[in-house]
């Protein structure tokens, strides 16, 4: 079972990685377009993969917001949104592997 906790929030840190990627794009592709450009601002999605051993969360791609500008505050928000859902990716992955460390401990008595 924590292994199945391993997983899911491995996947679930991936997934938030590429967020983030997304949103350095979007930020550097409108800096680069300069101050009378636009660029159409791609919004990252996601997927939940269920199967026999557990749940996953993938990053399948990007879509066009339509009608939207890249636009430095609300990138910003992206960012933190995805940093903070990753932080806590990552304190699940921590407790599953702790759980983790306390069952084979357990074993070894």
């Amino acid at each position: 079972m924590s292994l199945d906790l391993l997983s899911a929030a491995a996947s679930s840190m991936d997934a938030q990685r590429a967020a983030l990627d997304v949103t350095a794009r979007n930020v550097a592709a409108a800096e680069a377009a300069g101050p009378n450009k636009s660029y159409a601002r791609l919004i990252p999605q996601f997927r939940v993969i269920e199967d026999g051993s557990g749940s996953a969360v993938e990053f399948s791609g990007t879509r066009v917001e339509s009608g939207s500008h890249v636009d430095i505050l609300t990138e910003m928000i992206a960012a933190m949104n995805a940093s903070r859902a990753y932080e806590a990716d990552a304190s699940l992955f921590d407790i599953g592997k702790t759980l983790e460390e306390k069952t084979i401990a357990l074993g070894q008595l």
